[in-house]
């Protein structure tokens, strides 16, 4: 039995791990075993309730509602915790540009919080959720771990700084940590509704109305776009990998290969059926122009393998969004 705490455990991501934990957990109590414990610690600042109110009704997960920036509320959140999946952020390169310091105080300031948290409670291993964005426009592609970091925008920064507040606590205080570099992540869940919302879900929802995407630039710049459930096979892998491959250590997650926003376009046309022609606007601040994963180091050591590619992903979550 293990006690797993998912911070953002409401959001998008962290709720796909919440589902496969408790999907395990159903399957330990089937063969009579002590089932795992689950926490979820969200302030629902971007996260929603109704990702988990299943799992919330049937008793089958603790709720800690509060931020990774109060510190009672952390600390007991993490007692008695053994693996620690941190997904909670403020993930958006343009929330950054506009409000760094609100960016920065979740994404740095609540991981200092939780790892200084963890460690105290004996908690024996941090499963982070960082980001590509570190990267920011290098020219090495695709891109493996030892490029050296340079973000150009304020959320790739904090992304970057609370890894080094990984890797450095593993250092000093012995705490096991390992950093999942995540590719532009997508699928069910990933909230539409917000201006700073991604690329996936604004395109889907758009053109389900008939409408044009609209496309900042000439639509040439690609991504490693990777659906979620690969994600989420990689953070399990990342729990359970043995400490002297992975801990304080960094591995993309991604599918190792990358698809411009036409083609992006294209490819949804195909599946709705449509022919809708995007809309190009100026491009943005802070926008990478290439972006593919190296993921051999995640092959290698975690046993990473990407199993739903681009297509079927897309496929998955068209039908997410038509049932509404």
């Amino acid at each position: 039995m293990t006690t797993y705490l998912v911070t953002g455990g409401a959001g998008f991501i962290g709720s796909h791990i919440v589902h496969r934990l408790v999907s395990r957990r159903e399957e330990q109590l089937e063969r009579g075993e002590t089932p795992d414990t689950i926490r979820v610690l969200d302030d629902f600042s971007t996260g929603f309730e109704r990702n988990i109110s299943p799992y919330l009704a049937a008793f089958e997960i603790e709720l800690f509602d509060g931020s990774l920036t109060d510190p009672e509320i952390v600390r007991q959140a993490v007692d008695g915790v053994e693996v620690i999946f941190h997904e909670a952020a403020l993930a958006s390169v343009p929330l950054s540009v506009e409000h760094p310091m609100r960016v920065h105080d979740a994404c740095v300031t609540g991981t200092v919080q939780l790892l200084d948290a963890a460690r105290l409670a004996g908690v024996r291993r941090v499963v982070y959720a960082a980001s590509s964005s570190a990267y920011g426009n290098t020219e090495v592609c695709p891109t493996h771990e030892s490029v050296l970091p340079a973000p150009i925008s304020p959320y790739g920064a904090s992304k970057l700084a609370a890894e080094l507040y990984l890797q450095a606590f593993a250092e000093t205080y012995g705490l096991e940590t390992v950093r999942l570099r995540y590719f532009n992540v997508f699928g069910p869940r990933q909230d539409p509704k917000s201006p700073y919302s991604a690329v996936i879900p604004l395109f889907i929802t758009a053109m389900l109305r008939g409408e044009a995407p609209n496309i900042f630039g000439d639509g040439r710049q690609s991504r490693d776009f990777t659906y979620v459930e690969n994600v989420v096979d990689a953070n399990l892998l990342a729990a359970e990998a043995p400490a002297e491959d992975v801990s304080g250590r960094v591995f993309n997650v991604a599918n190792g290969r990358s698809t411009d926003l036409l083609t992006l376009v294209s490819t949804l046309n195909e599946i709705l059926g449509t022919e809708i022609v995007p809309n190009h606007l100026p491009p943005r601040v802070g926008d990478i122009l290439e972006s593919r994963a190296d993921i051999s180091a995640a092959r290698k050591f975690l046993g990473y393998e990407p199993r739903t590619d681009l297509a079927e992903g897309l496929r998955r979550t068209v039908e997410f969004y038509r049932q509404g």
